[in-house]
């Protein structure tokens, strides 16, 4: 079977590590070989740019520099695991990609959407999922349940979740208006429901797409 490469993005909060899991699980059960990985991490020099880009406090790093280490973990992303994954005939589910970075870096911090794009273009040749799966959810909820999570798990990745709610407003608008402009490669599924509603939902999106 041809391999698949399917993000799932959304604001802070709002499910995403549950759908992947979900995911995940239907699809092996399916037939299918399934690979889950995450952004920013991935690989071993993803996963240590992570721990530097979402620990401490926002003014760690200067906006362009964490574009361009979030753009050299999708690097090493992309060319060790999504593509040599996907050419194997395997189904990828990440957890964020490119499109967070338009949201966060670009809506978010307000840097130029067509330098990120070109960034993106020049640096993983343009490649974008074949399906986004966008779970769409209210800021305010989102930020609560995060930043629960982060204090029950005692997790340090909670530099974005120190922001502002302005800024998380300005994400959810950036990821509904990328699913506006490439209807064809995007579905919003509404976050607000119980895990199990929303796991259910985006399960049946992508199994239209593989057409499982």
């Amino acid at each position: 079977m041809a391999g698949a490469f399917i993000a799932v993005e959304g604001v802070d909060g709002s499910g995403k590590s549950g759908v992947v899991r979900h995911l995940i699980a239907a699809l092996q059960a399916a037939g299918r070989d399934v690979l889950g990985t995450r952004e920013p991490g991935g690989t071993p020099q993803g996963e240590a740019l992570r721990g530097l880009l979402l620990a401490g406090h926002d003014d760690a790093w200067e906006p362009r520099a964490e574009l361009l280490l979030m753009t050299a973990a999708r690097v090493q992303h992309v060319a060790r695991v999504v593509r040599p994954a996907v050419a194997a005939g395997r189904v990828v589910v990440s957890d964020r990609y490119a499109g967070s970075t338009l949201a966060y870096q670009g809506a978010g911090r307000g840097m130029a959407q067509a330098l990120i794009r070109d960034l993106h273009a020049a640096m993983v040749d343009d490649l974008w999922p074949d399906l986004t799966l966008v779970l769409d959810l209210d800021p305010v909820v989102g930020l609560a349940r995060s930043r629960r999570r982060l204090a029950i798990d005692a997790v340090d990745e909670g530099r974005f979740e120190s922001l502002d709610l302005a800024f998380h407003q300005r994400i959810r608008a950036a990821f509904l208006a990328q699913a506006a402009a490439a209807p064809e490669r995007h579905m919003v599924v509404d976050a607000s429901g119980s895990p199990e509603t929303v796991q259910a939902e985006a399960l049946r999106a992508v199994e239209r797409f593989l057409a499982l």
